[in-house]
């Protein structure tokens, strides 16, 4: 059976995980990246080896690098953005040269999610990662304090959040800020909120169409490099894919997918398909975007949220939530039977259970890894993934 290649990430053991561990799990594959080169910067070749090296030593492959993230200005549009551009082609090649050829990366502009509460108790006692719309609006109101901000509310849900930010403790406000502010995976260090007021005006001035020509730019530029060396590219959804503190989406649903793969076809043009990250919104047809756009899925993140009436959500267990995830690991399945038919694209799709709870033993080192990376929590979320593709290919008989 071509089940899906079971992979997970890490950070590099000073993030409370080591390989030693994760070997345990009978995982095939790290998703990793040179994490300390910093952004916009070549990865040298030795850099790549190195960490490669740390890898295999373990019994297992680098499957996927995640990411190779993208200067902000090639996201802006800025004068300088070909020499990053060129960078980042040099970046493919030499991972190329290392054998790794499927590359996640994203294109959101401020930072890589956005959550409000790292800490969110469930009535199970454990801790999942959690976004409220209020408090969020706090954070863009009294905290951000953007620009006209107050416009962007009903009076409404400005009054509900005003009580609910007057009720906080200092404690609590700190608290609000130091969520959003850590939104960089892979790094201990807050965005400084001056940073992050400079950044947000930046992008502020930038229409979503103006967003879009950029990736297109990006991707006419840098696709056809990695097809000529075999590089897949595998974009991941904005997270939460709806606008937060006034800044455009332009990865968050369906017809934005189809934009970004059909102003660069090609078959190193792809997605990764995060269940989580588009499941955050209730107008996202998970299974149609896997039906249509299956050919394009080069990646996989596997997890589940909760949905609100209010617009909140949490990360729920990874069977449960939301999220139909049945019926989204039955499409990817059949869209495994499809490439195997059709011998077009990778039929073993790496996958790997995106975030995870804090329970258990990781609450005793809560503050060695990074919020929703645990061991224990994905563990079992990669788990509960495997056994439900086994039951569904019994089930299909494939």
């Amino acid at each position: 059976m071509d089940y899906l290649k079971k992979t997970f990430r890490w950070f590099g053991p000073e993030f409370g995980v080591t390989l030693s561990d994760i070997k345990q799990l009978g995982v095939e594959g790290i998703v990793a990246a040179c994490q300390k080169v910093p952004i916009g910067e070549v990865w040298p070749s030795e850099t790549i080896a190195t960490l490669k090296s740390e890898i295999v030593a373990h019994g297992m492959e680098w499957a996927v690098v995640e990411s190779v993230n993208i200067h902000s200005a090639i996201k802006y549009g800025l004068p300088e953005r070909d020499t990053y551009i060129a960078n980042y082609i040099q970046t493919l090649k030499n991972l190329a040269e290392k054998g790794i050829y499927d590359v996640c990366y994203n294109f959101m502009q401020l930072i890589d999610w956005t959550r409000t509460d790292l800490d969110f108790i469930l009535p199970t006692g454990a801790s999942a990662l959690r976004y409220s719309p209020i408090s969020a609006a706090a954070f863009d109101l009294f905290i951000l304090e953007r620009e006209n901000a107050k416009e962007s509310y009903t009076k409404e849900v400005y009054d509900e959040t005003k009580t609910y930010f007057n009720g906080l403790t200092d404690f609590g406000k700190r608290k609000l800020e130091e969520s959003i502010l850590s939104g960089m995976p892979g790094s201990r260090k807050l965005i400084a909120l001056e940073d992050f007021k400079a950044n947000h005006a930046t992008v502020l001035k930038i229409s979503k169409k103006q967003l879009q020509d950029n990736l297109s730019y990006f991707l006419n530029a840098v696709i056809p490099e990695a097809e000529k060396i075999g590089v897949r590219m595998a974009i991941h959804p904005d997270d939460p894919p709806f606008s937060v503190f006034g800044v455009p989406r332009i990865v968050s649903n369906y017809e934005e997918i189809k934009f970004l793969l059909e102003c660069c076809p090609s078959p190193s043009n792809g997605l990764t398909f995060c269940s989580g990250s588009l499941g955050a919104s209730a107008n996202n047809d998970l299974v149609k975007i896997i039906d249509d756009f299956g050919d394009k899925i080069h990646f996989i993140h596997l997890r589940n949220v909760m949905r609100e009436e209010d617009g909140s959500f949490y990360e729920a267990d990874h069977l449960n939530g939301s999220v139909p995830i049945e019926k989204v690991m039955k499409a990817i399945i059949k869209q495994q039977q499809l490439r195997k038919k059709t011998g077009n694209g990778i039929i073993s799709i790496p996958m790997r259970p995106d975030h995870g709870h804090v329970l258990l033993d990781d609450k005793r080192r809560q503050n060695a890894f990074y919020s929703g990376y645990s061991l224990i929590g994905r563990a079992m979320g990669l788990a509960q993934l495997t056994g439900l593709e086994k039951g569904i290919r019994e089930g299909l008989q494939v």
